[in-house]
C-alpha cells in the first residue's frame, strides 16, 4: 500500500513539474514581434525625419502616417501569407486524400514502414497502421502529421492573422508618437519611451526563448537604438544636403 501511494505521489509530482513552454510561441510570439516591428520601424522613421530639423507637426504627421501605412501593410501581408499557406496545405491534403482513396493498401504499408523506421517492431507497426487506417479521416490526419508535419484541424486563420498583426503593429508604432500627442516638443521623450518599450518587448520575448529577460531586453534595446541612431544621422545628413 505504501509503495502504491509513493508511486502515485511521484506520478503527481512528475505531472505537475513536467510542463513545457509553448515552443511555437502561440499568440505571444506574433503579438510581441508585431509590436516590436511597429515600434522599431516607426521610431526609426520619426528619428530620421527629426534629424532633418523639421517642424514638430511634420514629425507627428510622419509618425501617424507610418503607423497607418505599416499596420495596413502588415495586415495585408499576413493575410496573403497565411491564406497562401493554408491553400497550399489544403492542396496537399487533397492529394493525400485521393491517394488514400485510390491506394489504401499502399498508404497503409507506407505508414507501417514509417513506424518501423522509428523503431517499432514490424508486426506491431503493421497492426497499428491497420487500426489507424480504418477511419479515412483519422488516416488522413495521421498521414498529414507524419508526412507533411501539419495538423489539419489546427490551420492558421488569415483574418485572425491580419487583425492581430494590424493591432500589434499599430500598438508598437503608437508608442513613439504618444509624447508628441501629449504635448512634447522635442524628440527625447519619444526616444526614451520607445527605448523602454523596446526593452520591455525584448524581455517578454524571453518567455518563448531560453534567454534571460534582461539579455533579450538589452539586445532589443541595442538593436532598436542603433536603428534610430542610424536613421537620425541619415536624416541630419540629407536635411543638410537638401537645405
Amino acid at each position: 500500500m505504501a509503495i502504491i501511494e509513493t508511486e502515485a505521489a511521484l506520478h503527481e509530482a512528475h505531472r505537475d513539474n513536467h510542463t513545457h513552454r509553448d515552443v511555437n510561441g502561440g499568440w505571444l510570439r506574433p503579438a510581441v514581434f508585431g509590436a516590436m516591428d511597429g515600434l522599431v520601424s516607426n521610431l526609426a522613421l520619426m528619428t530620421g525625419v527629426a534629424g532633418g530639423s523639421v517642424a514638430q507637426q511634420t514629425i507627428v504627421i510622419t509618425g501617424l502616417a507610418g503607423l497607418a501605412a505599416g499596420a495596413f501593410s502588415m495586415a495585408a501581408g499576413e493575410y496573403t501569407s497565411v491564406a497562401s499557406q493554408r491553400e497550399l496545405v489544403q492542396a496537399e491534403l487533397d492529394i493525400e486524400r485521393r491517394e488514400l482513396r485510390k491506394h489504401p493498401v499502399d498508404e497503409e504499408r507506407e505508414l507501417a514502414e514509417l513506424y518501423v523506421s522509428r523503431g517499432v517492431e514490424p508486426e506491431l507497426a503493421r497492426e497499428v497502421a491497420r487500426q489507424l487506417s480504418k477511419d479515412p479521416e483519422q488516416a488522413l490526419e495521421i498521414h498529414a502529421r507524419e508526412e507533411l508535419g501539419i495538423d489539419p484541424g489546427d490551420l492558421p486563420s488569415p483574418p485572425v492573422a491580419a487583425v492581430s498583426s494590424f493591432g500589434a503593429f499599430a500598438l508598437g508604432a503608437l508608442l513613439p508618437v504618444l509624447p508628441y500627442l501629449f504635448g512634447a516638443t522635442v524628440l527625447w521623450p519619444a526616444l526614451l519611451l520607445s527605448l523602454i518599450g523596446l526593452f520591455a518587448c525584448g524581455a517578454v520575448v524571453a518567455k518563448v526563448t531560453a534567454r534571460s529577460w534582461w539579455f533579450s531586453g538589452l539586445r532589443q534595446l541595442a538593436l532598436g537604438g542603433a536603428a534610430a541612431g542610424v536613421t537620425y544621422a541619415l536624416g541630419s545628413l540629407f536635411g543638410t544636403a537638401v537645405g
